[in-house]
């Protein structure tokens, strides 16, 4: 049976040529939003999914904008609001070495390189030069760990395991 990844929301519509705003959940907006790429909206009270074909991408504000073919009217994409676009796990490509999909490192435990366990990544923040992964402790506060190689020393997804050496005042 096909897994299905979750690519983003479609929280509104965006003027009258069929434009959707979309709150994205996935890596790559870049390479998920390319012109001419499927993807799949899953709405309420459908059981099968609309396949769509992306015509337009282009980012405003904290949005990525899409157009599909086919349903360049404001009147068509209405009924799409609330509506969840993914992809099949047979869409998602393969990654270069350190490249991690967030549905492999979310729910990974993390521990130092001295045994210590921190807890597990619950979210992964996307603030600008590299990614910060959200660490829950058992206590429950939350430690922040940005993903850099002075850092993350081992990610294992198999074993949903990641290692790090903490910096100076990282874990204070």
């Amino acid at each position: 049976m096909e897994r299905w990844f979750n690519v983003g929301k479609i929280v509104n519509t965006h003027g009258i040529k069929g434009e959707v705003r979309v709150i994205s959940k996935t890596d790559f907006p870049e390479e998920r939003y390319k012109p001419g790429n499927t993807l799949y909206l899953f709405q309420k009270g459908s059981s099968t999914p609309l396949e769509l074909t992306v015509k337009s991408h282009r980012s405003h504000k904290n949005f990525d904008l899409l157009v599909f073919e086919g349903y360049e009217n404001i009147n068509l994409v209405e009924k799409f609001r609330e509506g969840i676009l993914k992809v099949p796990e047979s869409q998602l490509s393969e990654l270069k070495e350190d490249e991690f999909y967030y549905h492999e490192i979310i729910g990974c435990l993390v521990a130092t390189i001295d045994g210590e366990e921190l807890g597990k990544i619950t979210e992964i923040l996307t603030p600008g030069a590299n990614d910060v992964w959200v660490v829950k402790g058992k206590d429950g506060k939350e430690v922040l760990i940005p993903y850099i190689h002075d850092v993350v020393k081992k990610v294992d997804v198999k074993e949903k395991v990641v290692l790090i050496e903490p910096m100076e005042g990282l874990l204070s």
